[in-house]
C-alpha cells in the first residue's frame, strides 16, 4: 500500500526522496525493518494473551525427558511470524504482481492449516490435532493451485514464461534447464508438502527452525533479486523472470519476521511458533524455489531441513526392517529427528542450535556459489 501511495505522490507532486520507493533494495530493507518492529511490538502482546488463555505446549513424551520442563510454554506464536510477514509485504510490495499474490496465498493458506492443527491440540485438547490426512489435503491443495497456475496460465505471470514454465535450473551446469513436462504439477505438490513438513520436523529445539528459516530467506532474497534482474541473470546465464524480483520484498519480510520471532524463541523460549508458523514457513520456502525455478537447489539450500527429514525416514525404515528380520526393532539414531540424537549424546541445546546455524550458513554460501561455479 505504501508502495502505491509513495509512487503516486512521486508522480503527481514529484517531491524529493519519494522516488526511492521504486528501488527494490529500499523496499526490501523497509519490509525487513517493518517486520522486525511488528514482531517486537506484537510478540509480548500475543505471548501475554496466550498465557492468559492457558494456550501452552503439552508435554511431548516422544522427546527427550529434558523437554518435559517446556510443557506449558505458550504455543501458536506463529501468529507473530505470519503478521510480521504479511503486513510488510502488503505495505511495501507490489501486490498486483502475481508472484507476490501466489506466495501470499501459500503462506496464508498453510498458516490457516497449521492454526487449525494447533487450535485442536491446545484449545480443544485433542492430542493428535488435525488428522494427518486432512493436513496433507491442505498442503496438496496449495501445491495444485501453485502448480496449476504456473502450468496452465503462465501468461498471467509473464508473457514470456511459457517458454520455461515447466523447466527448472540445474545447479552447477551452465545454460541447462530440465523440462519435467507433465510431471510439473506433481513435482510442485511434492516440494510444497515436503518442505512444509520438513520445517515442522525441524521445529523441535528453541530457535532452531526459525533461525534456519531466516538464513534460507536471506539466500532466497538474493536469488530472487538476481532472477528478476535482466543484467545479472544474463551475466550468470540463468533464466530472467520478469517481475520475479518483487519477491525480494517478501523474502526480506520473512527474514525480518524470523529474526524478530527469534528474540522470543531463543533458548529458553518464551513462545513456540507451533504448526501455525512452521507449516506456513516451510511451504513458503518450497513455493519460492518453485516460482524462481530453483527446485533442484532445495537439497543444498534446505540441507538442514533435509537432514532432519531423512533422519526420521531412515529411523522408521530401519526399525521396521530389523523388527521384521530379528524380531526386535533397532535404531540408527538414538532418537529422531536428528537434533534429538545430538541431545541424547550430551550436546547442550544452545550448542546444537548454534552448530546447525553454522551448517546452514555454509549451505547458504554453497547455494549461492552454484550460480558462478558452473
Amino acid at each position: 500500500m505504501l508502495y502505491y501511495l509513495f509512487d503516486w505522490i512521486d508522480r503527481i507532486y514529484n517531491p524529493p526522496g519519494f522516488g526511492v520507493v521504486r528501488f527494490l533494495t529500499f523496499r526490501a530493507a523497509a519490509a525487513a525493518i517493518t517486520a522486525l518492529l511488528i514482531a517486537f511490538w506484537l510478540g509480548p502482546k500475543i505471548i501475554r494473551a496466550l498465557r492468559n488463555h492457558q494456550i501452552g505446549e503439552a508435554a511431548k513424551l516422544e522427546a527427550p525427558k529434558t523437554h518435559l520442563t517446556k510443557a506449558g510454554t505458550p504455543t501458536m506464536g506463529g501468529l507473530i511470524v505470519l503478521a510480521s510477514i504479511i503486513v510488510p509485504t502488503i505495505l511495501w510490495g507490489n501486490i498486483g504482481n502475481v508472484y507476490v499474490l501466489l506466495i501470499l496465498f501459500v503462506t496464508v493458506t498453510l498458516g490457516a492449516v497449521g492454526f487449525m492443527d494447533d487450535y485442536l491440540k491446545v484449545v480443544k485438547k485433542k492430542p493428535k490435532g488435525l488428522i494427518g490426512r486432512y493436513k496433507i489435503v491442505g498442503q496438496v491443495f496449495v501445491g495444485i493451485v501453485v502448480g496449476g497456475i504456473i502450468y496452465f496460465f503462465p501468461h498471467w505471470i509473464d508473457p514470456d514464461l511459457w517458454l520455461l514454465h515447466t523447466s527448472t535450473t540445474v545447479p552447477f551446469v551452465k545454460s541447462l534447464e530440465l523440462n519435467v513436462g507433465l510431471l510439473y504439477i506433481p513435482m510442485v505438490i511434492f516440494i510444497i508438502v515436503a518442505t512444509s513438513n520438513a520445517v515442522n520436523l525441524t521445529d523441535g529445539l528453541d530457535g532452531l527452525a526459525i533461525g534456519t528459516v531466516a538464513i534460507v530467506a536471506l539466500t532466497l532474497g538474493v536469488i530472487c533479486y538476481i532472477s528478476g534482474h535482466a543484467v545479472l541473470s544474463g551475466y550468470l546465464t540463468i533464466p530472467f523472470l520478469r517481475g520475479n524480483g518483487e519477491l525480494v520484498v517478501f523474502c526480506a519480510a520473512m527474514a525480518g519476521a524470523a529474526l524478530g520471532f527469534l528474540w522470543f524463541n531463543a533458548y529458553p523460549a518464551q513462545v513456540f511458533m507451533g504448526d501455525t508458523g512452521s507449516l506456513a514457513l516451510g511451504g513458503a520456502i518450497g513455493a519460492l524455489c518453485v516460482i524462481i525455478k530453483k527446485e533442484l537447489l532445495l537439497p543444498t539450500l534446505g540441507g538442514i531441513f533435509l537432514a532432519e527429514t531423512l533422519s526420521v525416514i531412515i529411523q522408521r525404515l530401519y526399525f521396521k526392517y530389523t523388527k521384521r528380520k530379528y524380531g526386535e526393532g533397532r535404531r540408527v539414531f538414538r532418537m529422531a529427528p536428528l537434533h534429538h540424537h545430538f541431545e541424547l549424546i550430551g550436546w547442550p541445546e544452545p550448542k546444537i542450535v548454534t552448530r546447525f546455524y553454522i551448517a546452514a550458513i555454509l549451505l547458504m554460501i554453497l547455494s549461492l556459489a552454484t550460480f558462478k561455479v558452473r
